[in-house]
């Protein structure tokens, strides 16, 4: 009977150590999904959070000027021309680097950045420094070795109307966005530098 009790004894200890056993297993499998789980949730919302910052306002106002910015400083250092192209009727924008003499015609290997601004920003009107405006269609401002063909400014609005301009000096090539509808420096006239 001693024989025979200590085996009934143990048999239960032994079947809860295989249960335990099974039980830790279970446990480490729930541990290991909901780390796998928690990993996709975290580059899911990481994602989410780069896709909301992309469409403020401030990220795409930097971008417009960080663009506009790298292609001055492109082409006044190499033999290259960029254009800046700011369509109001599709609030789109693009930079290419101008690779033909045919101005009119863009290529698709020539463009290098290509985007449309989001709700949170809006393009109202440019006006270039020789007194010319559009509000729809296309303004281009083009860049070579020697500085940007005409200055001028970009007008852009925020959700809440509030304006902000874009100027594109050609003197001193930087690009600055101030608050507000911004006066532009009007070049005296020919006639006017003689009197």
């Amino acid at each position: 009977m001693a024989t025979g009790d200590y085996i009934i004894d143990t048999c239960p200890n032994r079947c809860k150590v295989s249960r335990s056993s099974k039980r830790g297993f279970t446990y480490t499998e729930m541990l290991v999904v909901i780390t796998i789980l928690s990993l996709l949730l975290l580059m899911a919302q990481v994602n989410i959070f780069a896709l909301l910052r992309k469409n403020t306002f401030k990220a795409q106002t930097e971008l417009l000027v960080s663009t506009m910015q790298s292609a001055i400083n492109a082409a006044t250092q190499s033999d290259r021309r960029y254009e800046f192209i700011v369509d109001l009727t599709e609030q789109t924008f693009m930079l290419r680097q101008i690779t033909n003499n045919d101005l009119s015609e863009v290529l698709e290997e020539e463009i290098i950045i290509q985007e449309s601004l989001g709700d949170n920003c809006k393009i109202i009107y440019v006006e270039f420094d020789d007194g010319d405006f559009t509000y729809d269609g296309r303004a281009k401002f083009r860049a070579g070795h020697s500085g940007w063909a005409y200055g001028g400014k970009i007008v852009i609005e925020d959700k809440n109307n509030q304006q902000y301009s874009i100027v594109i000096n050609r003197l001193n090539r930087i690009i600055t966005l101030k608050n507000g509808n911004y006066e532009l420096l009007k070049p005296i006239p020919k006639d006017e530098l003689g009197a």
